[in-house]
């Protein structure tokens, strides 16, 4: 028995926010989703930590690199785990405002939409995506005189 192969593989740490804004032209808010060509998918802006980096401050890193946004972070959300090529993942979110920036597209991100809550909802490729927005609006609706 080769004790290498009974070790489990290291988790994937990475960290990101549901990124929203209120609509410039209509009462609610918008979310922000971003495509990544590599996967050709829509998704919340996250990415992996750096060795040693705090998760919020990769999440914050994360949303500035693929969406051209600061954000101001709010409530921590759920941490979503999944499996990728049989590496176990692990994803801490937050709910962020978005700030001042504007996207530039880049070799990860080519794309960002700015959209409705329902629109962002259907518009996700992954379902645990779509479940932190119910989550964010739940968390808004709490605690958003705190922000």
């Amino acid at each position: 028995m080769n004790p290498a192969e009974d070790t489990p593989a290291p988790t994937v740490r990475a960290a990101g926010c549901v990124l929203w804004r209120r609509a410039p032209r209509a009462p609610g808010l918008e979310l922000c989703l971003v495509h990544r060509p590599k996967y050709d998918d829509w998704s919340h802006p996250k990415g992996k930590l750096h060795p040693g980096e705090d998760a919020l401050a990769g999440a914050l890193r994360e949303v500035a690199e693929e969406t051209g946004y600061a954000a101001v972070p709010g409530t921590e959300l759920t941490t979503v785990r999944y499996p990728v090529d049989g590496r176990p993942k692990e994803v801490r979110y937050w709910a962020a405002e978005a700030g001042r920036g504007a996207f530039v597209p880049n070799n990860e991100v080519d794309r960002i939409l700015w959209l409705s809550v329902d629109e962002a909802r259907r518009r996700l490729t992954e379902a645990r995506d779509q479940e932190l927005v119910d989550e964010l609006m739940r968390a808004i609706r709490t605690h958003v005189a705190e922000w």
